[in-house]
């Protein structure tokens, strides 16, 4: 069967007249050719298509990467990819600008000559803001693990629990229900700590009235989910409840309103404009959201300096927050698909205020 990856590539690098790339990235490589091992290099021609890597990987490459010619690379992973190029009369070779060190520039210029290399910027990366229906489906999956999560830890919030304590059972439980590991470091942050937007757990001990947000994912079958909610041990102070109550709306505001065609700047404006109309505009420091995928921060960008139309297969998430600093903070956040008439969720958690006792 055809990859329908590669032949995506390949029109990509008509447009771009490039006859031949390398791919390096880790991510890249993965989605390309489905190959999961830790060391590989990817060469992809108009007609011919490549995976380089070692003797480890030989026969989980030529199970994987089907379509794939799989050539040990040996002692001289320059030397080996010197030879497919040459073999192939390779005059001009794209790489991934982003991606390479400039050491391992320099060795390639060097080494493969008389070949000329050629930096291109998010070849792949735009191929991967479209998800098909087989991705959507492993997203689904790790979002669906992400909101068992949450519904797990309304049991295990209380008084007397450490951050530290309550990450850690929160990783533990995504792992124990199928996840890899997390999509990123978990943000547990409590209290005045939920004033800080990428607040990692701390041993602080959770007390009544604290505000208490947790922003994590699953990572599953290399897909990742990405949810934020905040929730209260026992009332917390008027002021705490009110900017729930204005985070919220904003979220449900660009949840609702979020539909092909517009540009990462409206989507954004959505929510932001919300939260400016209660005077809290200066509060919301960070985007409204960003592109979810193989990773937990992919384009597109819904933020106010992007330019990037949305359109259906694409799949962003929605996460507004206030952060007030010494008093608290609060964010609200769902992963969705852009679908040809609006968008999805993925998360379906409640958003509705909880107040645990």
């Amino acid at each position: 069967m055809a990859n329908t990856r590669v032949i995506r590539l390949r029109e990509a690098m008509n447009k771009q007249n490039l006859e031949a790339v390398l791919i390096t990235g880790e991510v890249n490589r993965r989605y390309v050719t489905g190959f999961t091992g830790s060391s590989g290099y990817v060469i992809v021609t108009l007609q011919d298509a490549w995976l380089l890597t070692d003797f480890r990987y030989l026969i989980q490459a030529a199970d994987q990467a089907q379509g794939f010619q799989i050539v040990d690379h040996g002692a001289s992973v320059t030397g080996a990819l010197h030879s497919v190029l040459s073999g192939a009369n390779i005059k001009r070779l794209g790489f991934e600008e982003e991606l390479m060190s400039f050491a391992a520039y320099r060795s390639y210029e060097r080494e493969l000559k008389p070949v000329e290399l050629v930096p291109v910027s998010g070849l792949v990366e735009e191929l991967r803001m479209f998800k098909d229906d087989g991705e959507l489906e492993l997203m689904k999956a790790a979002a669906d693990l992400a909101d068992q999560t949450f519904m797990h830890m309304l049991d295990v919030l209380k008084p007397g629990i450490s951050e530290w304590d309550a990450a850690l059972e929160l990783e533990i439980f995504m792992r124990k229900n199928g996840a890899t590991g997390p999509s990123f470091d978990t943000i547990m942050a409590s209290g005045e700590r939920s004033a800080l937007p990428h607040g990692r757990a701390s041993g602080r001990i959770m007390q009544p009235g604290d505000l208490v947000t947790m922003d994590f994912g699953a990572l599953m079958n290399d897909y990742c989910s990405d949810i934020t909610r905040t929730v209260a041990i026992g009332t917390p102070s008027e002021k705490l409840r009110e900017i729930y109550d204005i985070t919220l709306e904003a979220q449900l505001r660009a949840v609702e309103g979020i539909r092909p065609g517009m540009t990462g700047r409206e989507a954004d404006a959505l929510a932001r404009d919300c939260i400016a109309s209660y005077g809290y505009g200066e509060y919301f420091g960070h985007s409204t959201g960003h592109g979810l995928g193989m990773e937990v921060h992919e384009a597109p960008r819904v933020s106010k300096a992007s330019d990037t139309v949305l359109q259906p297969g694409m799949v962003v998430t929605v996460e507004p927050g206030i952060y007030l600093p010494g008093i608290g903070g609060v964010r609200i956040e769902d992963d969705i698909v852009i679908t040809e008439t609006g968008n999805r969720r993925l998360t379906e958690s409640t958003k509705d205020f909880i107040a645990l006792g």
